[in-house]
């Protein structure tokens, strides 16, 4: 899997923003986390390898967030 997913920044009308990118890539750890630990603790019908390529595929897009505001804070562009 191997699409881009761009992130629309959620701004107020001055252009501030409102929502940092450490708390997107934390919402998305930590829903895959709370996934797995569903599918650990038996509850629901969700399929194991379902849970595990859609938290792996979560985790992949939180680090390319927090990768591409490393390098934004750094002055690296790219």
């Amino acid at each position: 899997m191997n699409r881009e997913v761009t992130l629309p920044l959620i701004v107020d009308d001055r252009g501030t923003l409102q929502v940092a990118a450490a708390d997107v890539s934390r919402l998305l750890r930590t829903l895959g986390g709370r996934w797995v630990r569903l599918v650990e603790s038996g509850a629901g019908d969700l399929d194991e390898d379902t849970v595990a390529a859609l938290t792996i595929e979560l985790a992949k897009l939180a680090d390319r967030i927090d990768v591409a505001c490393i390098a934004h804070s750094s002055g690296q562009r790219g």
